[in-house]
Protein backbone atom coordinates (compact mmCIF):
# COMPACT_ATOMS: atom_id res chain seq x y z
CA UNK A 1 0.00 0.00 0.00
CA UNK A 2 1.54 3.23 -0.55
CA UNK A 3 1.01 6.86 1.85
CA UNK A 4 -2.26 7.80 -0.09
CA UNK A 5 -4.00 4.03 0.29
CA UNK A 6 -2.53 3.92 3.81
CA UNK A 7 -4.31 7.34 4.54
CA UNK A 8 -7.46 6.24 3.02
CA UNK A 9 -7.61 2.45 4.83
CA UNK A 10 -6.71 4.60 8.26
CA UNK A 11 -9.71 6.89 7.65
CA UNK A 12 -12.02 4.09 6.77
CA UNK A 13 -11.36 1.92 9.85
CA UNK A 14 -11.88 5.43 12.07
CA UNK A 15 -14.99 6.17 10.18
CA UNK A 16 -15.98 2.55 10.90
CA UNK A 17 -15.17 2.26 14.32
CA UNK A 18 -16.85 5.35 15.05
CA UNK A 19 -20.60 3.42 13.11
CA UNK A 20 -20.13 0.48 14.93
CA UNK A 21 -19.20 2.17 18.55
CA UNK A 22 -22.45 4.24 18.03
CA UNK A 23 -24.57 1.21 16.62
CA UNK A 24 -23.86 -0.93 19.88
CA UNK A 25 -23.96 2.33 22.40
CA UNK A 26 -20.45 2.33 23.01
CA UNK A 27 -20.91 5.60 25.27
CA UNK A 28 -23.56 3.79 27.40
CA UNK A 29 -21.16 0.79 28.12
CA UNK A 30 -18.13 3.33 28.73
CA UNK A 31 -20.13 5.17 30.98
CA UNK A 32 -21.25 2.44 33.19
CA UNK A 33 -17.43 0.77 33.19
CA UNK A 34 -17.60 1.55 36.78
CA UNK A 35 -21.28 0.55 38.19
CA UNK A 36 -20.88 -2.83 40.33
CA UNK A 37 -24.29 -3.88 39.08
CA UNK A 38 -23.63 -4.02 35.10
CA UNK A 39 -20.10 -5.06 35.46
CA UNK A 40 -19.46 -3.84 32.23
CA UNK A 41 -15.27 -5.17 30.96
CA UNK A 42 -14.67 -2.40 28.69
CA UNK A 43 -11.37 -4.42 27.64
CA UNK A 44 -13.66 -7.16 25.80
CA UNK A 45 -15.90 -4.37 24.95
CA UNK A 46 -12.82 -2.80 23.23
CA UNK A 47 -11.93 -6.55 21.69
CA UNK A 48 -15.51 -6.53 20.05
CA UNK A 49 -15.32 -3.60 18.74
CA UNK A 50 -11.68 -4.01 17.20
CA UNK A 51 -12.40 -7.66 15.68
CA UNK A 52 -15.73 -5.74 14.53
CA UNK A 53 -13.96 -3.10 12.73
CA UNK A 54 -11.41 -5.76 10.89
CA UNK A 55 -13.86 -7.93 9.49
CA UNK A 56 -15.65 -4.72 8.56
CA UNK A 57 -13.01 -3.06 6.54
CA UNK A 58 -11.26 -6.33 5.43
CA UNK A 59 -9.91 -6.40 1.61
CA UNK A 60 -10.12 -9.98 1.82
CA UNK A 61 -13.26 -11.95 -1.00
CA UNK A 62 -14.49 -14.16 2.11
CA UNK A 63 -14.37 -13.53 5.82
CA UNK A 64 -14.60 -17.21 7.37
CA UNK A 65 -17.88 -18.07 9.64
CA UNK A 66 -18.66 -21.00 11.29
CA UNK A 67 -16.06 -23.03 9.50
CA UNK A 68 -17.43 -21.30 6.18
CA UNK A 69 -16.06 -19.04 3.77
CA UNK A 70 -19.05 -16.36 3.46
CA UNK A 71 -19.13 -13.34 1.19
CA UNK A 72 -17.01 -10.28 3.02
CA UNK A 73 -20.02 -7.75 2.11
CA UNK A 74 -22.57 -9.99 3.67
CA UNK A 75 -20.55 -10.40 6.99
CA UNK A 76 -20.26 -6.93 6.78
CA UNK A 77 -23.89 -6.06 6.21
CA UNK A 78 -24.93 -8.00 9.38
CA UNK A 79 -21.87 -6.12 11.53
CA UNK A 80 -22.84 -3.25 10.62
CA UNK A 81 -26.74 -3.92 11.85
CA UNK A 82 -25.51 -5.17 15.18
CA UNK A 83 -26.43 -3.46 18.32
CA UNK A 84 -26.04 -3.82 22.05
CA UNK A 85 -27.97 -6.17 22.56
CA UNK A 86 -26.48 -8.70 20.34
CA UNK A 87 -23.04 -7.35 22.35
CA UNK A 88 -24.94 -8.33 25.73
CA UNK A 89 -25.77 -11.60 24.10
CA UNK A 90 -22.50 -12.13 23.10
CA UNK A 91 -20.77 -11.60 26.25
CA UNK A 92 -23.01 -13.59 27.82
CA UNK A 93 -23.15 -16.45 25.85
CA UNK A 94 -18.87 -16.57 25.98
CA UNK A 95 -19.05 -15.83 29.98
CA UNK A 96 -21.59 -18.98 30.45
CA UNK A 97 -19.98 -21.63 27.70
CA UNK A 98 -18.84 -24.61 29.23
CA UNK A 99 -16.35 -25.31 26.72
CA UNK A 100 -12.86 -24.03 26.08
CA UNK A 101 -12.77 -21.36 23.12
CA UNK A 102 -9.48 -22.06 21.72
CA UNK A 103 -9.40 -19.65 19.11
CA UNK A 104 -11.32 -16.41 20.04
CA UNK A 105 -11.02 -14.63 17.39
CA UNK A 106 -13.03 -17.03 15.56
CA UNK A 107 -15.15 -17.37 17.89
CA UNK A 108 -16.23 -13.54 18.56
CA UNK A 109 -16.75 -13.59 14.53
CA UNK A 110 -18.63 -16.35 14.65
CA UNK A 111 -21.26 -15.08 17.25
CA UNK A 112 -21.81 -11.67 16.06
CA UNK A 113 -22.40 -13.20 12.46
CA UNK A 114 -25.44 -15.20 14.04
CA UNK A 115 -26.50 -13.31 17.04
CA UNK A 116 -29.32 -11.29 15.35
CA UNK A 117 -30.18 -15.15 14.41
CA UNK A 118 -29.95 -17.03 17.41
CA UNK A 119 -30.32 -14.38 20.50
CA UNK A 120 -34.19 -14.89 20.67
CA UNK A 121 -34.26 -18.52 20.73
CA UNK A 122 -30.40 -18.61 23.48
CA UNK A 123 -32.67 -16.48 26.09
CA UNK A 124 -35.95 -18.22 25.59
CA UNK A 125 -34.18 -21.57 26.81
CA UNK A 126 -31.92 -19.63 29.56
CA UNK A 127 -35.82 -18.09 31.01
CA UNK A 128 -37.08 -21.89 30.52
CA UNK A 129 -34.37 -23.59 32.56
CA UNK A 130 -34.53 -20.69 35.25
CA UNK A 131 -38.52 -21.50 35.59
CA UNK A 132 -38.03 -25.15 35.86
CA UNK A 133 -34.95 -24.70 38.50
CA UNK A 134 -32.14 -25.78 36.52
Amino acid sequence: MDNQENDDYSEERDYYRDVIRDNIEYNYFYENRNNPKLQVNMGRIDEIVAVMVDVVCSRKKTIRVNGEDLPQAEVKKRFLELDDTHIDYVITALDRSKSEVRNIRAYLITALYNAPVTMESYYDEWVKRDMMGG
